[in-house]
């Protein structure tokens, strides 16, 4: 599968900025948009996706991620599936232990299939989250965890993520299930800075982030282009799309060193840097 490591294989989250090492993609060989299942798709349905530019595109993700020492594990990629590409909402890693995902929508299920694979032969335990749970609504900052409630992750799967990590705080963030998952609208770049897109949320919601985080305001533009969609991999660095000037502006204000990389072709169906990569061990 494209991983050539030593075991045993350590695993480590705690953050969402620490120093990325080692990272789950999936290359997008068979990407296309079958069926629309969030509004981006709707916007792109017609035009659809050019493979031979999105494979090219993720491939200088990939490369710039080894040249920044991130060890890439690559899953292979099925005809059956051409949303495999988003491989951060098959699982995620919390502290030292891995969770595959239970996928919404009938078009996604299977995805976790080569996941699963790949963590057997690495000997590598995981659990599974139960009753629709995707990793693009989970996010982590020490011992607080952040969980979307959306179409695509419910209140009883949080309950049982609760029950497992007893040690965690799990903060609930609904958020308007239009922009898909919370990694959409809400995204943590430090232990003190954070992006957010406003309308996504109400008053109270948006009151408690600011409670935590300086909260650095994405516009509906560059919401739709997947601005709040970056990925830090530690020492500052974070890989976003040259089109969200804004975005990008703003995040070098706040002394960010910004690595752009053009994602037009597969942010067109609806995720982007964050949505791509699936972190297993950060430190």
């Amino acid at each position: 599968m494209g991983a050539q490591l030593q075991k045993p294989s350590t695993i480590q989250c705690m953050t969402e900025y620490d120093t990325l090492r080692r990272v789950i993609l999936c290359p997008p060989k068979f990407m296309a948009i079958d069926e629309a299942i969030n509004e981006v798709q709707k916007q792109y349905e017609d035009e659809n996706i050019n493979k031979e530019r999105a494979m090219k595109q993720h491939g200088e993700f990939e490369k710039l991620l080894k040249e920044n020492d991130v060890d890439v594990i690559t899953l292979p990629a099925s005809e059956e599936f051409p949303e495999q590409v988003f491989t951060r909402d098959i699982g995620f890693t919390i502290g030292n232990e891995v969770f595959v995902a239970d996928l919404a929508a009938d078009i996604r299920k299977g995805e976790e299939a080569p996941l699963k694979e790949w963590l057997s032969e690495e000997e590598i335990p995981y659990q599974s989250a139960t009753d629709r749970m995707e990793g693009g609504d989970v996010i982590v900052d020490q011992n607080t965890i952040y969980v979307g409630i959306s179409s695509r992750t419910s209140a009883k799967a949080v309950r049982m993520l609760e029950k497992k990590l007893p040690e965690y705080t799990v903060k609930r963030i609904p958020f308007d299930g239009r922009y898909l998952h919370l990694d959409c609208v809400f995204n943590i770049l430090s232990s003190e800075k954070a992006l957010v897109f406003p309308p996504a949320f109400d008053q109270e919601t948006l009151d408690e982030l600011a409670a935590s985080f300086e909260l650095i305001e994405v516009e509906a533009d560059e919401q739709f282009s997947l601005g709040t969609n970056v990925l830090s991999i530690g020492d500052g660095k974070v890989f976003s799309l040259p089109q969200n000037e804004k975005v990008n502006s703003a995040l070098r204000a706040n002394g960010f060193e910004v690595i752009e990389i053009d994602f037009s072709e597969i942010i067109k169906s609806g995720g982007s840097f964050r949505c791509c990569s699936m972190p297993v061990e950060r430190g």
